[in-house]
């Protein structure tokens, strides 16, 4: 019978810096290549027996890798304030000094000031709810910028009204205006990423704005609810994410005279430009 692992007390559940654990005679080399742990970051590893979260693997950032300056930022600080982001995404940091590159993560450069960066409980630097989606704003594609922030919004982690003057604070400086447009389709309203994705897709391919979450009035019964929806054409959208999220919904009767598409992930990647097309003919259609 093989023999288990060693696992010291001082290293159970925790996230330590494989030198020091070599240095203080805690380990040997091969001790530290065993099952009992798990690597996380080039010299940082964690129990096995730990769950690791993205939180966890940000905290480990800040505790053994990041330099004085450095902050967690982008997607990371997102995650933070309560955002969806997965547990082994690269840990997003932003920092004016010379660092990485390092597996595990994405590196940002750039100057934080003191009144953009909060400190957690847990220790853990990260950049405040504005100046994140700031960053988110600057550093990814509008429509997932805008998901994020919808996220953040709806949990009352900041408001639009204090991104919209948060931007205009910064006018001239890069970025101010792109944190401005997504501050202005973002919706606390929003219930799900790819409706957010969505909503904003449609609003940059110029179609009129919907209204969202809109309950269709078919008498006795539940009633059916559309994500989106242009009611004066009696037209509507259903997100549906994949199979294994779909939920059991009340589906709109023919009698009600709705047209009313289904857009999934895979379509909003793959086939926008047709769902756009059939969109507009539906607007259309309905106009006459």
């Amino acid at each position: 019978m093989p023999k288990p692992p060693l696992r010291p007390d001082e290293l159970t559940r925790r996230i330590f810096r494989g030198a020091d654990a070599v240095r203080s005679g805690l380990l040997t080399p091969a001790q530290l290549r065993s099952t009992a742990w798990q690597p996380l970051f080039r010299g940082v590893y964690a129990d096995r027996a730990l769950t690791i979260t993205h939180r966890l693997r940000c905290l480990a950032v800040v505790d053994f890798l990041l330099p004085e300056d450095g902050v967690i930022a982008g997607r990371s600080a997102a995650s933070l304030y309560g955002a969806p982001y997965e547990a082994d995404g690269p840990v997003e940091v932003l920092t004016a000094g010379r660092f990485g590159p390092m597996a595990g993560l994405l590196v940002h450069r750039g100057a934080v000031p003191d009144k953009d960066i909060t400190r957690r409980t847990d220790g853990i630097r990260v950049t405040t709810p504005q100046r994140t989606c700031w960053d988110l704003a600057r550093w990814l594609d509008l429509a997932d910028a805008v998901a994020l922030i919808d996220v953040l919004t709806t949990r009352r982690v900041v408001s639009t009204g204090a991104l919209v003057e948060y931007a205009n604070a910064r006018i001239g400086t890069p970025g101010w205006n792109r944190l401005l447009k997504a501050a202005n389709l973002a919706d606390p309203a929003a219930r799900s990423p790819l409706e957010s994705r969505l909503r904003v897709k449609l609003a940059q391919a110029n179609l009129p704005a919907p209204v969202l979450h809109y309950v269709v009035e078919t008498g006795d019964g539940p009633a059916p609810s559309l994500e989106l929806a242009w009611p004066q054409q009696r037209v509507g959208v259903v997100c549906e994410a994949d199979e294994a999220q779909r939920r059991p919904r009340v589906p709109v009767p023919d009698e009600a005279g709705w047209t009313v598409l289904t857009v999934t992930t895979a379509r909003l990647t793959e086939d926008f430009d047709g769902l756009v097309t059939d969109l507009r003919a539906a607007l259309r259609g309905r106009r006459r």
